[in-house]
């Protein structure tokens, strides 16, 4: 068969070498039938004007061959005295080439799985009791799935027919056996292959041309391998491949042919060396992306409980500043109405003499010292279905019935907390000043109010209404230690009949509405601090 392929593309370059010498400035890819192929110019200084029929009859031998790792013959190529073989395009180029790219990183898994498309080649020619002839890495194709295809088989039989017999220079012939550096055969022995495949492995464990840790010319090479003793074969370190492959390479390159062994053999034991696995790059892909999918199913997952703890954090923040229906509201994008609620008590709280302790005190004494007691008016509250409003400096406001409606139970909650922290502040010591007493006043009142968020930066939930002002009028109004609330708030307490202790206070402005101390209730047998109008100071 002969094929003329004239759509070539001079603007690329070649995706590999060869031993057979080719014209440097004309490409070796070309377009068949709209598939690239690769073009083997041979030249010994003369021009091709015809293929014989000896010629046509091998290469029809060769071109009948079929197996995945080897490269197919596709046709000759004779067009204005250049004659070349025609093999299907491999666009990663050699093994050399990719041995060489140094930025190309190749692990035991990679190089094993060219290795083993190499012998699965070798081992197909073997079969049919066909040798190579001049096996190397530069006549070993890597596809674009990183398949290792075999090349260039019988190539030497073709040229012989063809009665062309290039010259080839003395770093060509490293892969040689050494008994055909002695006396050549014609095609090359199936043992001389298995030599070949040796020098191979070496590169490809190591990385570099055949011999090269030997830092000698070519031809001095070639010479020690024709007359030993001693032997003249690569060091290798132990370390640098499983051992089992070491073994295997060294007893492909003994001297004696016969002792080689076959590549059905040798296909047996890199077997073994992987443990059955396939040492096919794509299978190997693949069960290292099913083990990344998998590891990132588990990652994803771990992430996403991750996630859902830190939202649960963040929900509880924002909580905590504002109400939850508000909250939802807002990171919604939903503008958050106002809302009008007609049954709420409003606590209010402040320290006695703040000013004059702020004055006797460093600024992070007066931060701590408000922490500390707030601190534990939250904690007090937490178990009362009240909700912290605000602290402004040393004022303290809580609100129940708001936001969430609680029916009359709001006057009872407020009271109930009240009389908590009104506990709690008698045992309550300032860290820098152990001696002074902290003393609150406390005011609550009763009514309706209407709340809603305020601001978009840093947004607030406020109440408004004459309930806010009032209460804050019987906080300001009030006595230390006392609990001072309003006639409303009175009237709901006494209504809820759970034994409210309620103490008119004597109003000192003509026509004020009655006010009242709350000074406990029944079942209540936490002490309380004595207020300094009773006892005297």
């Amino acid at each position: 068969m002969m094929t003329s392929l004239l759509d070539l593309k001079p603007q690329l370059s070649s995706v590999g070498r060869s031993y057979i010498q080719s014209t440097p400035e004309m490409s070796n890819i070309g377009l068949l039938e709209g598939d690239w192929v690769w073009l083997k110019k041979v030249t010994d200084g003369q021009k091709v004007t015809a293929v014989n029929q000896s010629t046509r009859s091998v290469f029809s031998s060769y071109r009948e061959m079929r197996h995945e790792n080897l490269n197919l013959y596709v046709g000759l190529f004779l067009d204005a005295g250049i004659f070349a073989t025609v093999t299907e395009h491999c666009p990663r180029g050699s093994l050399a080439d990719i041995l060489e790219d140094g930025s190309m990183r190749l692990d035991w898994m990679f190089k094993s799985s060219l290795l083993m498309d190499l012998i699965k080649g070798m081992k197909y020619l073997h079969m049919n009791r066909l040798s190579h002839g001049r096996l190397k890495s530069r006549n070993c194709m890597v596809d674009g799935r990183f398949v290792l295809k075999v090349s260039d088989y019988g190539l030497p039989m073709i040229l012989h027919s063809q009665n062309l017999h290039p010259v080839e220079e003395p770093h060509d012939l490293l892969w040689t056996a050494p008994e055909l550096l002695r006396e050549p055969v014609r095609g090359g022995t199936i043992p001389a292959d298995v030599f070949s495949f040796a020098i191979i492995i070496q590169e490809v464990i190591l990385r570099t041309p055949p011999y090269a840790m030997m830092d000698m010319p070519a031809h001095e090479i070639l010479q020690r391998l024709k007359a030993p003793p001693p032997l003249c074969r690569p060091v290798i370190c132990v370390d640098e491949a499983p051992a089992e492959c070491l073994s295997l390479m060294t007893s492909c390159w003994t001297e004696d042919p016969d002792q080689r062994p076959t590549f059905h053999d040798i296909y047996k034991q890199f077997r073994g060396i992987n443990r059955g696995k396939k040492a096919n790059i794509i299978d190997s892909m693949l069960r290292m992306l099913e083990q990344y999918s998998s590891n990132l199913e588990d990652l994803i997952r771990e992430r996403t409980d991750e996630l859902e703890i830190e939202r649960t954090k963040t929900d509880k923040l924002i909580s905590q500043l504002l109400p939850k229906s508000v909250a939802q509201s807002l990171k919604k994008g939903k503008a958050v109405t106002p809302e009008h609620y007609a049954d709420s008590t409003l606590y209010f709280s402040d320290i006695v003499g703040f000013t004059t302790i702020s004055a006797l005190s460093e600024p992070i004494e007066v931060v701590d010292l408000l922490n500390d007691l707030y601190t534990m008016f939250d904690a007090i509250i937490a178990s009362h279905d009240v909700y912290k409003v605000e602290t402004i400096g040393d004022a303290y406001m809580v609100a129940s019935g708001v936001p969430t409606r609680n029916g009359q139970r709001h006057a009872a909650e407020v009271s109930n907390m009240s009389l908590d922290i009104l506990h709690a502040i008698g045992a309550f010591k300032i860290k820098h000043m152990p001696e002074i007493k902290v003393k609150i006043r406390i005011g609550l009142h009763s009514g309706p109010v209407v709340a809603g968020v305020v601001g978009l930066t840093m947004p607030r939930y406020c109440l408004f209404g004459d309930t806010v002002t009032t209460a804050s009028h019987l906080e300001a109004s009030g006595l230390p230690y006392r609990i001072h609330i309003s006639l409303c708030t009175m009237k709901i307490l006494t209504s809820l009949k759970l034994g409210y202790k309620m103490e008119k206070r004597k109003s000192q402005v003509k026509g004020a509405e009655d006010t009242f101390w709350l000074a406990g209730r029944d079942g209540f047998t936490k002490p309380l601090p004595v207020p300094p109008d009773l006892a005297g100071g």
